[in-house]
């Protein structure tokens, strides 16, 4: 897919979007709508086929696009193990793991899918009474990591670093209180 002047393009792992103003082998650069211009290398950038609001979930959930990402995910990565007799659920949250293809998909989606999969993993969590769990999300930018933390916030749980010999350092340790009175 060969990049052109005015088209219009995301930055891969970045939240900005704007339209090609010049292109000088593989320095690209884009005018953000704000105005503000940035150099970008080919391949940080994807072209914008669709607008966000034509595969919006939120707009028409009878979107036939929507329907083919829905359907394209593979089951969701997650592992029981077995550490001193207490049950710890591992979910590991790279998109690669949670969708077949990533096409399609901006940053923004990327991260609702890692959100909603956290959360629907830490109510399954809750509701089977299990009180560990490790979420495997990376280091990158530590977007995911913070945003995971917000969602941690409203749950009865604590949370800290997991295990870095066992899982590096992109993960994060869930204890869930289970004896909560509701």
């Amino acid at each position: 897919m060969g990049l052109e002047i005015g088209n219009k393009v995301a930055v891969l792992d970045d939240v900005l979007k704007g339209i090609i103003i010049d292109i000088r082998g593989n320095v690209i650069s884009v005018k953000t709508d704000d105005g503000m211009i940035f150099n970008f290398d080919a391949l940080e950038l994807v072209k914008i086929e669709k607008e966000q609001h034509e595969l919006s979930k939120f707009s028409d959930i009878n979107n036939p696009l929507l329907k083919e990402k829905i359907t394209s995910q593979k089951p969701k990565k997650s592992a029981f193990t077995k550490d001193k007799n207490e049950v710890i659920l591992e979910v590991d949250l790279h998109i690669n793991q949670l969708v077949k293809s990533v096409r399609g998909l901006d940053n923004y989606d990327m991260l609702n899918l890692q959100l909603d999969t956290a959360k629907n993993k830490i109510e399954f969590a809750i509701h089977k009474r299990i009180s560990k769990i490790v979420f495997i999300h990376g280091v990158g930018e530590g977007v995911l990591k913070s945003e995971l933390n917000r969602l941690l916030n409203k749950y009865p749980v604590k949370y800290y670093d997991a295990s870095y010999k066992k899982y590096g350092l992109g993960a994060t340790e869930v204890y869930i209180y289970q004896n909560i009175m509701e």
